[in-house]
């Protein structure tokens, strides 16, 4: 099922490039064209087999008909304009960013019938990066939520749904402050916890850790400058969790100094049931 002539991907790393592989697999586009910074980058993704064709110029992908920006955040927004600039008409531009409020209000300001912007966030990742840890089915059984400009397009929404179905992953719209708002709380604080928690840990004590901690930090092995952007981008939302978080760390240590036996399993079975909670 062909949705797309030419796909021109800004970024071909870990979500760009499986995105890459994913429509290929399913033979949703023609041909995939491939923007990196770096020319080692492009290279890599041609010779994996990822791109077809790839430039650090961007004017390699002025002809596509879908354009995806899977920069990091900050970047994303400083080229936004030139994207807009050099797409051709009738093409649609989409981005796979962790937070969306500043980038939905710089797509605003140049989106019109002609270009049209969605928003779109994938929840499927892994702490590894790079392109040659992408994979065709990253989004299976995942949920990519919409995020529409003011300019909403009915047809160009069905295709960008299409698309995200056709890599089997759900759909779900939501506002831009609604999409920043939820992330802060089931993706941006649990990397801030445990990035934070690593840094508690003596080094020397790391030969001796075991399963529990792997798995509880095993986001603190997130590339630092993708999520460096995603913090200061959303910091609005994150700060006042940070401060839920500091209360609910302070209850906990109230509870062990007054050595409260039956509030602390309270405590415990609470966290216990909203965590059995995740499908």
């Amino acid at each position: 099922m062909r949705l797309f002539n030419k796909v021109g991907i800004v970024g071909v790393g870990l979500i760009g490039g499986s995105l890459a592989l994913g429509i290929k697999k399913y033979k949703l586009a023609r041909k995939i064209l491939g923007v990196s910074r770096h020319k080692e980058s492009i290279a890599r993704a041609k010779h994996l087999g990822v791109v077809d064709a790839g430039s650090i110029n961007l004017n390699i992908i002025k002809d596509a008909d879908l354009i995806v920006l899977a920069t990091p955040v900050m970047q994303l927004i400083e080229i936004l304009p030139k994207i807009f600039k050099l797409a051709k008409k009738g093409a649609v531009i989409i981005d796979v960013a962790s937070t969306k409020n500043n980038v939905i209000q710089v797509a605003n300001k140049f989106t019109d019938k002609d270009k049209i912007f969605v928003g779109c966030h994938p929840l499927a990742g892994s702490e590894k990066r790079g392109v040659v840890n992408a994979s065709p089915d990253l989004f299976k059984n995942s949920l990519c939520i919409i995020v529409a400009t003011k300019i909403k397009n009915a047809s160009v929404l069905e295709r960008i749904k299409k698309l995200w179905h056709a890599l089997g992953a759900l759909t779900l719209e939501l506002s831009a402050r609604e999409h920043d708002k939820i992330l802060a709380y089931i993706s941006h604080l649990p990397h801030i916890a445990a990035y934070s928690l690593m840094r508690v840990i003596p080094i020397q004590y790391l030969k001796f850790s075991a399963q529990g901690l792997k798995d509880t930090t095993r986001i603190a092995s997130s590339e630092p400058r993708l999520w460096e952007e995603i913090f200061l981008t959303n910091r609005q939302e994150i700060i006042p969790l940070i401060k839920k978080y500091e209360y609910s760390l302070r209850y906990f240590k109230s509870l062990l100094v007054k050595k409260d036996a039956r509030r602390l399993r309270t405590f415990l079975k609470a966290s216990k049931y909203r965590r059995d909670k995740i499908l």
